[in-house]
């Protein structure tokens, strides 16, 4: 019988236009590459997407992947011209339009999938390309959904919606039990407005989560960039459920070596903040990382108070940051022992690094899976999406981070800088600190066995290749009409 590493087959993918959503599957195709140098692959994108995939897998075989451009939808009504990937939005605001633009792709896509020299055995598609489940449902093409979101954060969401949780709040800040895991509470104000506003069935958001929902559930199965050791309960509630087939493959930042690690942007960019990190570490100066990621929309009130507690934290931090606007001084003032880095930053490296004590983070789920595989503690401050979920994920499940909003149990909300100044210091400095950090090392290792031969994530992305190249599969099932209405039955 032939080896599930000898196992010949085509893998199609189609990351969303975004790098948080592209940078997994990337790495997820460098392990492929390693594993399986039988499987061919094809990356679908567009052209303005392109050079930072190319750039991506300069060090991987690149003998059997190819990139296929689709043209990006022109004139849409809302998204500026030029625009392809979120990271060229002038406004977060203007996601859903971009979200929503790329099913104009669809004939296109169909086209060039029809079009292959080979026979697909499967397409990893991201969630938010909802439209591609019908475009695999024509080809008889299993089509596996990328996840972008831990199984915490689905399997919370899932219960919320199933036993209508919302239905009946009135308080932004009231605590609210989830039925299925009664340990645990949220606020409203955790969830973006469109998941509860009495009008969110007709607003685009909301609409556009239906259809990503709609499409899950007709997908073959779900890979998610975490690992079953991280979060057990969460990811059996699904299967136990017998909801979908899943597999969980991560952490996909660990499928990089020391000699083949993704190049994001520019990875000369390295001087300046390295040999920084390079001299904290010297003299012995712990480091605190603060990002809140590329897409973050902070208010100048919010900023200020940030910096103030930065500052007075006495704390070292490097701080990586694209806008530049800044308090008067500040840079100044914070040079002996802050940096603020407006160039492109290697947050894996930022991680890894030895002087790096603690994050800063918004906690998108990327950087979160990155700062506990590295043995980094967060101080959580999140924004929008998932990121709440995520930080109570961090703090009151796996007991690795701190919260930045302290008050009721909410983990959204105005920060302080005094505050801030408090918590920082007890993150790097503090007794708590040495608590999570403690944690946060064990999740490190837990995470590096799961990658392992033979670990959990080794076995499970094992066990989907071999699935996807056996040619045993059913064909998939026909797609039906996404359902209309609110009630949300699972998310995927």
């Amino acid at each position: 019988m032939e080896s599930v590493s000898q196992s010949t087959g085509h893998a199609v993918f189609f990351p969303f236009m975004a790098k948080g959503h592209t940078i997994p599957l990337l790495h997820l195709i460098h392990l492929l590459r390693r594993r399986f140098p039988h499987l061919s692959v094809t990356i679908f994108t567009t052209a303005a997407n392109r050079p930072f995939i190319s750039q991506s897998l300069l060090d991987s075989n690149t003998d059997s992947i190819s990139i296929i451009d689709l043209s990006f939808p022109q004139n849409v009504p809302g998204l500026p011209a030029g625009v392809e990937s979120t990271d060229t939005l002038p406004s977060t605001s203007l996601l859903p339009d971009l979200w929503a633009a790329t099913e104009l792709m669809q004939p296109e896509f169909e086209k060039q999938l029809q079009s292959l020299p080979h026979p697909v055995n499967f397409l990893i598609s991201d969630m938010f390309l909802w439209w591609t489940v019908e475009s695999a449902s024509k080809f008889g093409i299993p089509r596996i959904n990328f996840s972008g979101m831990s199984n915490f954060s689905r399997a919370i969401v899932s219960s919320i919606n199933q036993n209508k949780l919302f239905d009946g709040i009135k308080s932004s800040d009231e605590m609210i039990t989830v039925t299925d895991f009664p340990w645990v509470k949220f606020a409203r104000d955790d969830f973006d407005e469109d998941f509860w506003h009495a009008d969110r069935r007709t607003c685009l958001p909301f609409q556009l989560i239906m259809k990503s929902i709609h499409a899950a559930t007709n997908s073959y199965g779900l890979i998610v960039n975490s690992f079953y050791e991280l979060e057990p309960t969460f990811c059996n509630f699904s299967s136990d459920r017998g909801m979908e087939m899943t597999w969980n493959i991560g952490p996909l930042c660990l499928a990089q070596t020391s000699t083949q690690k993704l190049q994001t942007q520019q990875p000369n960019k390295t001087g300046t903040w390295l040999e920084w990190l390079e001299a904290k570490l010297r003299r012995g100066e712990p480091v605190l990382y603060v990002a809140f990621g590329s897409q973050a929309e902070i208010s100048s009130e919010q900023m200020k108070e940030i910096e103030i507690g930065l500052e007075e934290s006495g704390v070292s931090f490097l701080w990586a940051r694209k806008d530049k606007e800044i308090g008067d001084g500040f840079e100044e003032r914070v040079k002996e022992r802050g940096i603020v880095v407006r160039e492109w930053v290697d947050q894996w490296e930022v991680l890894n690094h030895e002087s790096v004590k603690g994050f800063l983070s918004h906690c998108g789920w990327n950087s979160v899976v990155e700062s506990l595989s590295c043995g980094v503690p967060v101080l959580a401050f999140p924004l929008v999406a998932d990121q709440a979920l995520n930080a109570r994920m961090v703090v009151e499940e796996l007991r690795a981070g701190m919260r930045t909003v302290e008050c009721g149990g909410l983990v959204k909300g105005f920060v302080k800088g005094k505050g801030l100044q408090r918590l920082v210091r007890e993150l790097v400095e503090g007794e708590k600190g040495k608590e999570v950090r403690k944690r946060a090392m064990e999740i490190s290792e837990m995470a590096k066995k799961a990658m392992a031969e033979n670990g959990s994530s080794w076995r499970d992305l094992e066990q989907l290749v071999h699935k996807m190249c056996s040619n045993k599969l059913p064909l998939p099932q026909t797609v039906l009409a996404a359902p209309s209405g609110d009630v949300i039955n699972d998310v995927h």
